[in-house]
């Protein structure tokens, strides 16, 4: 084992984002509010009380999950849920669905899906078998939040109550709705930010027992990457932050050549898994290709307007990031830079191993919010230019972060943290402002884009920049000044952040998922005309809406499902049911181009405001 160089000699350093008083605890002006325990190690049943503290905890946010998707039986996300609950249904040997000149869904997250279908027999079954999944593997982020929040050096007590906080973040509770990698991706993140910390920080193995937890850790943080990169394209971004971080350790000797060689051989390993997994799908359900967001990425570099493009809506994402969290997240990030750009050897700086962590977090922020803006196609959408779901997984850890600094930093420090957090959520506005302009009212508002920010400004019908960022700053504020309260403010802060997070989440799930899912049921569900289970073939025209036509697919769960374009080819016949666009100075009978052939008759026709069809079996 190599001998660690001096700026990573300590065998326990700082978190891997701490606060930017938490590096130096000296210089406060008085002891931080939450110093670090000291006690001696609890006994025996103190341990069996947390054990159980944790396994109650854990279960009830099992439970809040369930309770809040217990409404959900279809799709809404489309066409991100269709294509998941697709892939999983091809993983697990059935039926194709033709999703050409559309976004790869990759097979990581549907392969975790694949036990829904063991015990599900219909598509609403399954759905609600995917959900539990999400739930349980969601609900992990109470554990691992208290575990982050004390590498942060928060106390026990407190990490335990923030950790609930953190669980329950619409960017970890919301998202557990629906069938989307976003369910597991903030769980997967602050996993690997905790086993990568433990592995750059543990020191030279004394023995086998403690070489074998070190590799253990190098390769379940390279476990985890490489199944994130199976699940999402941002996974890639996670990918290359943890190879920098394993150049780096073994270009600063904080790890030998055999722990950071085992710790690439099972990234390597487990990527080249992940590739092999979703070039399966492809031809499944990419037959004629997809919609090729690479070279939207290209287009982008390499043009002066692309930059612009992808700066902006990448400075929307941070915006949107900070005002959903009422500003602690802003905190987080700003202490993550500090962190980042101070030398070890300035005052307030990190150990080196500390500012690897904190520039991994900051590339993983930026790499996420401007790499998905530029591979972005313009959608004529106002969640084209503010959206929260790309950087979702990355708040918890911001949010944590900005919980440790409201709860550990002197005043002066707490004063500067929360002026630079409210001025970057100003600035990023200004900057949404400034690209977006009139936009931001004359593109379509869609309210599944905002669960947070129309909560804050109570409108779920427009996006309101300046309200919601007005609402977060009072927040912000509010929060700093519970937090100061001698006695009773880190349970304030704990109960005003935790309420907001529900309140965005019920509401959410109230206003926006319930209605669409209401709606999406209504304009395409015909299993009360045709026995789907008997229909073994789908085609639906490429004029109905995607929506619609994802639906069909779910509906007809056990059909193959394939497109045409009834402009130019005529519906096939040797399908068992055959979807069709229904022109509005039609009659349904006319919608089948140059009249149906024999045999064929119609089953369910419908207008709906998401577009007209008409549905033909044989």
């Amino acid at each position: 084992m190599s001998t660690p160089t001096p700026a990573g000699a300590e065998t326990a350093p700082p978190a891997p984002t701490a606060a930017p008083s938490a590096a130096r605890p000296a210089v406060s002006a008085r002891p931080p509010v939450a110093p670090p325990d000291r006690r001696p190690a609890p006994s025996r049943p103190s341990r069996r009380r947390w054990a159980w503290l944790f396994v109650l905890g854990w279960a009830a946010q099992v439970a809040v999950r369930l309770v809040l998707a217990s409404g959900q039986t279809v799709p809404v996300a489309t066409p991100d849920e269709s294509g998941y609950l697709f892939a999983a249904r091809v993983l697990t040997g059935g039926a194709d669905a033709d999703m050409s000149y559309g976004t790869v869904y990759r097979g990581g997250y549907p392969l975790l899906l694949t036990p829904a279908f063991w015990f599900g027999d219909d598509p609403v079954s399954v759905y609600r078998g995917a959900l539990v999944i999400n739930a349980l593997i969601s609900a992990a982020m109470l554990p691992l939040g208290y575990l982050l929040l004390r590498r942060l050096r928060v106390r026990r007590r407190w990490s335990y109550v923030f950790g609930h906080v953190t669980a329950v973040l619409p960017s970890v509770l919301f998202y557990s709705e629906f069938a989307l990698t976003d369910a597991i991706l903030p769980v997967m993140l602050v996993g690997w930010l905790l086993l990568v910390h433990a592995w750059l920080n543990a020191p030279p193995p004394a023995g086998p027992r403690s070489s074998a937890r070190l590799n253990l850790a190098g390769a379940g943080a390279s476990l985890i990457v490489a199944y994130a990169y199976a699940c999402h394209t941002r996974g890639a971004v996670l990918l290359a932050a943890h190879v920098a971080l394993l150049a780096a350790a073994l270009v600063f000797r904080w790890r030998s050549w055999r722990a950071a060689g085992l710790a690439a051989l099972a990234a390597a390993a487990g990527t080249g898994a992940g590739m092999l997994l979703n070039r399966s799908l492809l031809p499944h359900m990419y037959p004629q290709g997809d919609n090729d967001l690479g070279g939207n990425v290209v287009r982008r570099l390499t043009s002066e307007d692309g930059w612009g493009w992808m700066l902006s809506l990448g400075t929307g994402q941070v915006w949107y990031q900070a005002a959903a969290t009422g500003g602690m997240a802003a905190i987080g990030l700003v202490a993550v830079a500090f962190v980042a750009v101070r030398p070890a050897g300035t005052p307030l700086g990190a150990p080196g191993r500390t500012r690897a962590l904190a520039l991994a977090v900051i590339a993983i922020v930026a790499g996420i919010a401007f790499a998905t803006s530029a591979a972005l196609p313009v959608e004529y959408r106002i969640g084209n230019y503010v959206y929260g779901r790309y950087l979702a997984s990355i708040t918890p850890v911001l949010f944590a972060v900005g919980v440790a600094v409201l709860l550990r930093a002197s005043p002066r420090t707490l004063l500067w943290a929360s002026a630079s957090a409210a001025t970057l959520t100003v600035v990023a506005a200004c900057v949404v402002q400034w690209y977006a302009g009139d936009l931001l009212t004359l593109y379509k508002h869609t309210p599944y884009d905002f669960p947070e920010t129309s909560f804050l400004t109570w409108d779920w019908e427009s996006f309101q920049l300046w309200h919601a960022t007005a609402a977060a700053l009072v927040l912000l504020g509010a929060s700093v000044a519970v937090v100061r309260l001698r006695r009773s403010g880190p349970l304030l802060l704990a109960g005003v952040l935790a309420v907001v997070a529900v309140g965005m989440s019920v509401t959410a799930t109230d206003r926006i998922a319930r209605p669409l899912v209401r709606d999406e049921t209504a304009h395409t569900d015909i299993r009360q005309k045709i026995d789907l289970h008997r229909q073994r073939s789908i085609a639906v025209d490429w004029n109905v809406p995607w929506t619609i036509r994802l639906s069909h697919y779910y509906w007809a769960w056990w059909s193959d499902g394939s497109v045409f374009d009834a402009r130019w080819t005529p519906p096939p016949r040797n399908v068992d049911m055959v979807v069709l666009a229904w022109p509005k100075d039609k009659p349904a009978a006319e919608s089948w181009p140059k009249g149906a052939p024999p045999g064929w008759r119609i089953i369910d026709s419908r207008r709906t405001v998401q577009g007209d069809w008409v549905a033909w079996a044989r």
